[in-house]
């Protein structure tokens, strides 16, 4: 029997052998000594007796006995040889009792080298076992900027905590976002339990998802479970059944295929043309059944500026379409199940688009817009890589721009402030924008970033030690906040002088991209191949970004922001355009050239004349820490 065996084992090798040859492939096992000659590795570490998966044992540690194996670790000798008689020995162990004697390996960037014990690794293959007990010693290469390296690194502190080897990704940041999609500490660590529910669920994915025809697809099946689990969430999908596991997998399956696209994201700077005709008067007759709009905010609009502004835009909409549409608004969202269960009760109440205006809300959005595909949702948020929902933002930076200029005019000692709330997708770029437009009239004005969510940190303390008057702050106030720390101002003995707004009409956008779906180019804006997620991005040449200046402004600078306001709307003028310096001196824009969206989109660096830097998701106080962990630019950078 184990004759028969040795046999069918070298024909399995002789065949790869033979087709890795044709592809112009090396057909032996490679060899860590080889791959290692030209990589500085920092240390080695004794990681004890571990139980490895076979698949990522894939090669030896030396050359010695490479040419008996073929790339997939079948034997290629022929029968009768002293090797052979081995293997046929080795194979009837497995059969009678199994091979439990452990193999000893390297590890090196989660791959497996064999030092001894190749032949076991090659019966257990050829049965098609899962794991094999190994004494590991991994050997870990110095860090570097590649981007394998950098996953490896956070790929070693997952597996410090979790025990767990079996799983890789393909982007920087997953193996973080794995543990927060978990529920974990970054520095849990895991007892057995977890270990095995892990293992559990993640065998069970694997399956389904190779099944469907996931492995053909340019992603790890890692990519593909943390998507899973974005969506579904990690206990529900413990809880699944083999064909619930099977059939959620087939409803999302165009999520796996827009994380195969480089460009995950479709940005739609400008509202698609349509009638300036009221759309839905002619699309909706007077007696036709009213279209239901819901908004969902995380907050209350009476204490948070941001619902405010979007609270003042469904207004705008339900008294603009009056006759058209009725709207509905639910407060204080919380991000556990209340989401799921507030948005299954407004797609019960009959409602048609769905509005989530916080990209805390991202999640339960998906999953609901999964569930319900005859129900349009969309999110509030940006650079958000999903198929089956929508995501909308405006340019904002364009306003902080023209902000930025009016401060550059007036500061007196060069120094200006700026506070920011939360470091996301999207605030990066007002900042910047702003230190650019106070640059562009002024070569020597710099801007002290502030957040004002740091842990134990007094930002107008700061301000004051700096003798900085003139302070850029958030966009808007609450009707229950009487502050006039707000837009652009000036502070002199304590008073407070406000100069200008920046100003998100959420009412005409909301107004725009209404139009646009009832005039059906929602329909001529889906893509259909699910390989691309698609943002509205939308800017002042859409009228949805403005600014109100004072009338204490210069009357030259009001008319200077007004000529440059026309240009940013005309196209003429970009805050981005010709050369932008970051911070470490690295040259991000050369003169003469216009930063692309994407660019834009995913700023994770501060310009030249900007004073501070970006925190971390620890660095901020509990209630912000959620927020940057899902839209975070830098929550897995270290403060230099």
């Amino acid at each position: 029997m184990a004759v028969q065996d040795y046999l069918e084992a070298m024909k399995m090798g002789r065949k790869e052998y033979r087709n890795r040859i044709n592809r112009g492939q090396y057909p032996y096992l490679p060899v860590l000594d080889e791959i290692l000659s030209h990589v500085e590795i920092e240390k080695e570490v004794n990681m004890g007796l571990v139980q490895v998966p076979l698949k990522l044992v894939i090669g030896t540690s030396t050359r010695a006995r490479t040419n008996a194996f073929a790339g997939n670790f079948m034997p290629i000798l022929e029968w009768g040889s002293e090797f052979s008689a081995k293997w046929a020995s080795l194979c009837d162990s497995q059969m009678e009792e199994g091979i439990r004697e452990p193999i000893k390996a390297y590890e090196y960037m989660n791959r497996y080298y064999v030092v001894e014990g190749n032949k076991r690794v090659s019966v257990l293959k050829y049965f098609d076992a899962v794991t094999i007990p190994a004494v590991v010693t991994r050997k870990v290469p110095k860090r570097t900027d590649e981007l394998e390296n950098k996953i490896y690194y956070e790929f070693m502190d997952f597996n410090k905590v979790s025990g767990i080897n079996n799983i890789w990704f393909s982007k920087e940041g997953n193996f973080p976002k794995l543990i927060e999609v978990l529920g974990y500490d970054a520095e849990h660590e895991w007892t057995e339990d977890e270990r095995m529910d892990f293992a559990s669920s993640y065998l069970a994915f694997s399956k389904a998802y190779g099944q469907k025809g996931g492995k053909k697809l340019p992603i790890t099946t890692g990519d593909a479970y943390l998507a899973f689990l974005t969506i579904y969430g990690y206990e529900e999908s413990k809880e699944m059944t083999a064909m619930e596991m099977a059939d959620n997998i087939e409803k999302i399956w165009k999520e796996f295929r827009v994380l195969s696209n480089d460009e995950v994201v479709e940005l739609r700077m400008d509202p698609m043309d349509v009638s300036k005709k009221n759309v839905l008067s002619y699309l909706l007759p007077n007696n036709a059944k009213k279209l239901k709009v819901s908004f969902v905010y995380d907050k209350s609009p009476s204490t948070s500026d941001w619902n405010y502004g979007h609270e003042l835009g469904r207004k705008y909409i339900e008294e603009r379409f009056s006759n058209q549409i009725e709207t509905e608004a639910v407060e204080n969202v919380a991000l556990d199940e209340n989401a799921a269960t507030v948005l299954e009760d407004l797609i019960d109440y009959g409602s048609d688009i769905i509005f989530t205006t916080s990209s805390q809300l991202i999640q339960p959005s998906l999953k609901a817009a999964v569930e319900h595909p005859e129900v349009k949702i969309l999110n509030c948020s940006l650079n958000t890589t999903h198929q089956y929902i929508r995501t909308y933002y405006a340019r904002m930076y364009e306003g902080k721009f023209l902000t930025g200029v009016i401060a550059g005019s007036l500061t007196e000692n060069n120094r200006i402030g700026y506070v920011a709330d939360y470091p996301i997708y999207g605030i990066t770029a007002n900042i910047n924008a702003f230190a650019l437009g106070a640059k562009f009239v002024n070569p020597r004005a710099k801007v002290y970033l502030e957040w004002s969510t740091l842990k134990d940190h007094d930002v107008y303390k700061t301000f004051w030690e700096q003798q900085i008057s003139y302070v850029s702050n958030q966009d808007m106030i609450t009707p229950q906040n009487a502050s006039r720390q707000f837009g652009l101002y000036n502070i002199n003995n304590d008073e407070i002088t406000n100069l200008v707004m920046p100003v998100w009409n959420w009412g005409v956008f909301y107004e725009k991209l209404l139009q646009s779906i009832m005039s059906g180019s929602w329909k001529k804006e889906d893509d259909t191949e699910g390989t691309k997620a698609l943002n509205y991005w939308w800017g002042m040449s859409a009228g949805v970004i403005d600014i109100i200046c004072s009338q204490v402004l210069p009357s030259s600078t009001r008319q200077l922001v007004d000529l440059l306001k026309q240009l940013i709307c005309s196209g003429e003028l970009d805050p981005f355009d010709g050369e932008i310096i970051a911070q470490d001196g690295s040259v991000k824009s050369k003169a003469g050239e216009r930063m692309q969206p994407e660019e834009i989109v995913k700023m994770d660096w501060l310009v030249d004349n900007v004073i501070g830097f970006i925190p971390t998701a620890e660095q901020l106080i509990e209630q912000a820490q959620p927020v940057v962990l899902m839209q975070g630019v830098a929550k897995n950078k270290k403060e230099e």
